[in-house]
């Protein structure tokens, strides 16, 4: 396949993904620098500490777009197109159930959460008000999921793009409105963000109705629920929600140990955060567009492209985490300003940016390794290597360091935890996905057989 047709392909894929993924911090963003302006740090972190729940809940049912994406991929490229529309109803029949049981359950949810988190009273009192309103947007939030997911498998990032940037503008303005125009505070921000869920989904409603109805035959609960196929759907997606869990662990965790250390260093650690998604969620682009081409040349089993496309994406995703290292590093000391005036927050984050600095070009690698092995339905790898690298590596470098260094013994712990994914996918390569190493140098001698 010629080389410009492979990088059209990746960027008709990554740049609607970049942009729709960047989406999601800046409403993050915004709704931490509201609260951030008001009287009290308290709000950032019960914004912080709420939405970490959130964080742990919601994209540890992340399987609903990964695993949909690498399945739907791999039946596109093969031209089943029954099978793509049984994807569909399927992951949306889980997103439902799942997001019902998620209220039925915020009670228990709430009891086990806030037990293991030790923040001020103040900020655990609002956080749990912001719990308890947010919690209503899980069947939207998951069933979202699900159809982002299947819109990346039939490769068109267009869609989700469209519907991303419209629920966090809604978000955003609701969020304006509540907090600014009627005074409401973190509370006001989980209300808009429950409203913006529900529009959003019925975009996306209409998006698959007017664009895909070919693929929305119904088919029977029994087809659906197909043991074989059902099987396979259920494998792969346990083993995403088992990595997806284990990396929610791991920012959670990191959230929690903040808030042991007091508001400021709570409210700095959460605005340090912010910048970590914005590049996560940048390179992301492209690990989902290697999602969404790896699941389509392994489906229509065309081994020589498959290879370029990985080579490609890795420089394209390394060359963005770059990027957003330079960018970090020029604005070191104009872009905490804009999420809030507080002097002792903003003194911490002073000593602290460096590692948020460096960063974004060391972590690129392993996210393109998630997408890789996402769109491969390698999942077992990912799963393997997250359990090693959060638990063996980060843990152990997290009670290392933290007593010693407090704050920044927390970000090298991170940060090291972020190098082990990178070198542990890399050396699992060729095990669950034979593709050796040399093919980041461009070694592709052999890799058609």
């Amino acid at each position: 396949m010629e080389s410009k047709t492979i990088n059209r392909q990746i960027f008709n894929l990554a740049i609607p993904n970049i942009l729709s993924n960047l989406s999601v911090p800046v409403l993050s963003a915004v709704d931490t620098a509201l609260v951030g302006h008001l009287p009290s740090a308290v709000y950032i972190g019960a914004v912080a500490v709420g939405g970490m729940i959130f964080n742990f809940v919601y994209w540890g049912f992340g399987f609903l777009r990964m695993g949909t994406t690498g399945l739907t991929a791999q039946a596109y490229g093969k031209n089943d197109s029954r099978e793509v529309g049984i994807l569909l109803q399927r992951a949306l029949f889980v997103a439902l159930a799942a997001g019902l049981l998620l209220i039925l359950l915020q009670y228990v949810i709430a009891l086990i959460s806030f037990a293991l988190i030790h923040a001020t009273l103040e900020v655990e009192a609002n956080a749990r008000v912001y719990f308890f309103i947010r919690i209503y947007a899980a069947p939207a939030t998951l069933s979202l999921y699900a159809i982002h997911g299947w819109f990346l498998g039939v490769q068109n990032a267009k869609f989700p793009l469209i519907v991303t940037v419209a629920v966090n503008l809604l978000n955003i303005l609701f969020d304006v409105l509540f907090v600014l125009g009627f005074g409401m505070n973190s509370n006001g921000v989980a209300l808009g963000t429950v409203l913006a869920q529900y529009l959003g989904l019925g975009l996306s409603v209409y998006l698959l109705w007017r664009h895909y109805r070919a693929y929305l035959r119904l088919h029977s609960l029994r087809r659906i629920l197909a043991v074989e196929p059902l099987v396979r759907f259920i494998k792969v997606n346990t083993d995403i929600f088992i990595r997806t869990l284990s990396l929610i662990f791991v920012f959670s965790f990191f959230t929690a140990q903040s808030a042991e250390l007091g508001d400021v260093p709570l409210a700095a650690n959460s605005i340090l955060i912010q910048l970590w998604m914005f590049f996560s969620y940048g390179i992301d682009g492209f690990a989902f567009a290697a999602e969404s081409l790896t699941g389509k040349f392994i489906g229509a089993g065309n081994r020589q492209a498959l290879v370029d496309v990985i080579r490609k994406i890795f420089a394209f995703g390394i060359g963005l985490g770059l990027l957003f290292t330079l960018i970090y590093w020029a604005g070191n000391n104009v872009i905490p300003l804009l999420f809030t005036d507080h002097k002792p927050v903003l003194d911490l984050i002073d000593q602290l940016i460096i590692w948020t600095i460096i960063a974004p070009v060391i972590s690129s690698v392993c996210y393109i390794w998630d997408g890789i092995f996402i769109g491969a339905t390698a999942t077992r790898g990912l799963r393997n290597a997250m359990l090693i690298c959060a638990f063996l590596i980060y843990l152990p470098l997290h009670y290392l360091l933290k007593p010693h260094y407090l704050a920044q013994g927390m970000w090298i712990a991170l940060l090291g935890f972020m190098i082990a994914r990178g070198i542990s996918l890399s050396l699992l390569s060729k095990k669950y996905l034979n593709l050796p190493l040399k093919i980041l140098f461009g070694f592709s001698a052999g890799l058609e057989k």
